[in-house]
């Protein structure tokens, strides 16, 4: 079984260049992808429980299999097979241990900042050194909150002029740890993990207004699902319990709201898509995609766990993104081709995700005619009938390259994306499941 997973890592590595889309309306039942921001938390958690979890319905994108490889590395064993529950999906098999040891001294993250800002307090719990890499933007991602601590509980710790690659060496001591709440909450999550498992009480201290309230959620709910309390108290402080133990189970990840973004915004667009797999009762802050294409006017059947989309018109408004930040490339897509004017405020946090995604999407929807003007945190944007069509560019971002290609539904010409390779980080069958609802994509294009 271990033989299969790598063949799994090495499964559909061929890049694809550039697309070229026709466009035509979308339609029919789309299966929503498991959420990437469970899937990192579940893996992690399985990883710290002694004795075997299976975790149900994922997917090898790029940002999961480092997740994967980054707990194997730290000693945890993972078998895979098929899922039951869906075609393309996959239950893994994790036999975890709460001492962890490093048995890699190296972690390549790749271009996930989860994996990165999840796993570099691990170091902390196996005392070794641990020389953390990445590429592409992840190599420049802040990292100064870890480094405050590290700098405060003397762990040795240096990089190259603040860059990956990153070497850590020395043990995680229990105390309060005071960090940032408008930076990433990645770092919240990452001690998190491992805080339960000192010999002490912790507590972490927000030190300024917690944006993306919705990931830390996130990261409680599946602690304690996997047996640890975290108590939160009002979001300006989180007090966790020393020498708590991981409980291994069964754990089933849900559909990804961020996901079904796209495939919300298409329905809007072009009319009738079912999602499937999306519990309304989930605590992914990413929902909020409901909430706000419904008061731009959109028209949606919301079912216990399916969502029914039809074509609306809609309406230009203003969107807070302090707590989806994720959501705002495809929602500066809607507001392109709304009637009136859309402003999306509270949204610097994207000029530091994999690409600058003020920067990205404003330039590539003003090459194909929309209107956006780029402000310091946020978007202006002019809604329009259509766009025009043209070449644009991923800026080897998976939510752009996404985003653009639903653009395309509304498109008077053909639609050529280049650097349509980067789904891969999130979402490797998106353009499988693009042809699959009525997407024309020019077939010389697709490797």
């Amino acid at each position: 079984m271990e033989k299969r997973i790598n063949n799994i890592y090495l499964k559909g590595e061929s890049i694809v260049s550039s697309i070229k889309i026709y466009p035509s309306k979308l339609k029919g039942d789309i299966k929503v992808p498991p959420s990437k921001s469970l899937s990192h938390r579940a893996i992690i958690c399985a990883g710290l429980s002694d004795g075997v979890s299976d975790i149900d319905n994922l997917i090898f994108s790029n940002d999961i299999k480092a997740t994967l490889k980054g707990m194997k590395a730290l000693g945890t064993s993972i078998e895979c097979i098929e899922s039951e529950s869906y075609e393309d999906t996959y239950c893994v098999s994790l036999r975890g241990n709460s001492n962890l040891k490093a048995t890699n001294t190296s972690i390549d993250c790749e271009e996930s900042g989860s994996t990165l800002r999840f796993l570099i307090p691990f170091a902390g719990l196996t005392g070794g050194r641990i020389t953390f890499t990445g590429r592409g933007k992840l190599v420049e991602r802040p990292l100064d909150a870890y480094y405050k601590i590290f700098d405060k509980q003397n762990i040795e710790y240096n990089n190259n002029n603040g860059k990956l690659p990153l070497k850590v060496k020395g043990r995680l001591k229990p105390g309060t740890f005071k960090i940032q709440g408008d930076v990433s909450s990645q770092f919240i999550s990452g001690l998190m993990f491992v805080l339960p498992l000192l010999d002490g009480d912790s507590k972490i201290e927000i030190t300024t207004k917690l944006e993306s309230k919705g990931y830390v959620d996130l990261t409680i709910d599946v602690l304690n699902k996997f047996g640890i309390e975290i108590e939160n108290r009002s979001y300006k402080e989180f007090y966790i319990k020393g020498n708590q133990k991981y409980r291994n189970r069964y754990y089933r990840v849900e559909g990804d709201f961020s996901q079904a973004a796209f495939w919300i915004v298409a329905g809007i667009l072009g009319g009738d898509i079912r999602c499937k797999d999306l519990y309304t009762n989930s605590l992914q802050g990413d929902k909020a995609i409901l909430e706000i294409v419904q008061r731009m006017g959109a028209k949606l059947e919301i079912r216990e766990d399916d969502i029914e989309i039809n074509k609306s018109e809609t309406l230009g408004t203003v969107i807070d993104a302090s707590q989806c930040p994720d959501l705002v490339p495809i929602l500066a897509v809607l507001a392109a081709l709304s009637d009136g004017t859309t402003r999306i405020i509270n949204a610097e946090r994207l000029r530091i995700k994999e690409s600058d995604r003020l920067k990205a999407i404003s330039t590539e929807l003003n090459k194909i005619g929309g209107k956006v003007k780029e402000l310091e945190d946020g978007l202006i944007i002019e809604g329009k009938k259509d766009l025009k069509g043209g070449t644009v560019d991923s800026w080897n971002d998976h939510r752009i390259a996404m985003a653009l290609a639903v653009a395309s539904i509304k498109c008077t010409e053909p639609l050529i994306i280049t650097g349509s390779h980067a789904v891969k980080k999130s979402y490797p069958d998106f353009w499988k499941d693009f042809i699959k609802m009525g997407g024309k994509i020019d077939e010389q294009y697709v490797g």
